[in-house]
């Protein structure tokens, strides 16, 4: 006589067979997790470029500021002076030069903040750690004509479109964590 089969029950053999589903599960929910911290945690630096201004005539070395000079200074001041909200400069940069420093010196005086004194021959390796040191913040940085040019090649790729930056432009590069930079002029 035949025995009567019986259908087999539900056993433990056969319940890993979701097991691949739910890791995929998982996989898919930290997947996303990494990519929202990752998300959040992009920054956007901002770096101010503008040369010192406008040198007194005279045979010496390193000039003083003329009095436009001095008057670009104080307008630079008005534009960035705000010590809260928008508009903040968080670090201000300016080269060894005379110019510069007085270029300078209403905004630091304004915004209670000591400039970071760099060598222009050393603009491109400032230019390279000032994002690393400044992430997700405002910069401006004064200097002279070549200075200001290694610190455009630097940060965006690119120079100034005459080969010379006026005293009264400023370059408003734009440096995201991820993506390419952004340069705006500004005529102030």
């Amino acid at each position: 006589m035949m025995a009567a089969m019986e259908a087999p029950g539900i056993t433990r053999h056969r319940r890993p067979f979701l097991a691949p589903l739910w890791l995929t599960l998982l996989a898919l929910v930290m997947a996303a997790g990494v990519a929202w911290s990752v998300y959040r945690d992009a920054t956007t630096s901002v770096v101010v470029l503008t040369s010192s201004g406008e040198k007194e005539p005279g045979t010496i070395d390193d000039p003083p500021v003329s009095a436009e000079g001095e008057h670009r200074a104080q307008r630079l001041a008005q534009l960035f002076g705000s010590a809260a909200g928008v508009g903040r400069i968080d670090a201000l940069y300016v080269s060894g030069e005379r110019r510069a420093q007085q270029t300078v010196a209403p905004l630091a005086e304004l915004l209670h903040v000591a400039p970071t004194v760099y060598d222009a021959h050393d603009a491109t390796a400032v230019a390279a750690g000032l994002l690393r040191g400044h992430e997700g913040t405002a910069t401006l940085v004064i200097g002279g004509n070549a200075a200001v040019q290694q610190f455009l090649r630097q940060l965006a790729g690119t120079a100034a479109a005459s080969g010379t930056v006026e005293p009264d432009l400023l370059y408003i590069v734009s440096v995201p964590t991820f993506g390419r930079p952004k340069v705006l002029r500004l005529k102030y």
